[in-house]
């Protein structure tokens, strides 16, 4: 048996998610039907890095599974290809040893969030950016409170109240808020993020930059570790799953 490790890009707008689910159509479920097929109708399975939801797309989402298939990488990818849905890409394939594990033997994950500023939403723009329609945030303002979360927290507050993650302390050793012509893009890296993490810290960013909140209330509300003290999660459609790194 060999252990592929493969790079997916995906664009999330018609998916219940990565995760397969009872009866949904996900990303995880149409990758893994394409390898049952290469198979030739044998139970293959992927693992991913983690799971993104419903409406969130990827550039570097990363999976492994096993095979017993003597096909080079690029076969693979295109191989995989063919029998997956357009909006659903393997960008790289390698082979790695059987100690990899691409949710287990990450080492740090880069999200981005945007936001649209254009006058009038595009329709091609609609399910890839966050349209912000009258809203003109204060830059300066996430900025400030951009930097509330660096470094090691407990991020309680600022992840979903489902998350079954017991230790909810994580590191985020970078966050940048840019503006790129009429897009205003955040991105955010880290040793890893809980279920709703970046999406929570997005939209409290943005009421900080539209002042319903101030830069310094981030830093209560890392202390406070209670989700009811903060805003709603920002919505889905905003968000990409970048990179996923690895020592190896």
């Amino acid at each position: 048996m060999k252990r592929v490790k493969a790079k997916v890009s995906y664009d999330g707008t018609d998916y219940a998610g990565y995760q397969s689910q009872p009866n949904m159509r996900t990303v995880q479920s149409v990758i893994d039907k394409a390898l049952v097929k290469l198979h030739k109708d044998k139970t293959v399975y992927s693992v991913a890095s983690g799971r993104t939801d419903a409406g969130v797309h990827a550039f570097g989402q990363v999976i492994h599974f096993d095979t017993p298939l003597d096909l080079p990488p690029d076969r693979w990818r295109m191989a995989l290809n063919v029998l997956l849905p357009k909006d659903v890409r393997i960008v790289e394939v390698e082979f790695v040893d059987e100690e990899f594990h691409a949710r287990y033997s990450a080492t740090g994950k880069t999200y981005m969030y945007k936001w649209s500023s254009s006058e009038i939403q595009s329709p091609f723009e609609r399910n890839y950016a966050v349209h912000l329609g009258k809203w003109k945030p204060d830059i300066e303002r996430m900025r400030e409170a951009a930097q509330y979360f660096i470094g090691t927290h407990d991020f309680t507050s600022f992840c979903s109240s489902k998350t079954a993650t017991a230790n909810k302390v994580r590191t985020v050793r970078e966050l940048t808020l840019v503006e790129q012509g009429e897009e205003l893009i955040m991105t955010i890296e880290g040793d890893g993020f809980l279920y709703n993490m970046v999406r929570t810290i997005a939209g409290m960013l943005f009421a900080v930059g539209i002042g319903w909140n101030e830069p310094l209330d981030m830093k209560e509300m890392l202390e406070a570790k209670d989700r009811k003290k903060v805003g709603k999660t920002a919505p889905a459609h905003g968000l990409y799953l970048m990179n996923v790194t690895y020592n190896h």
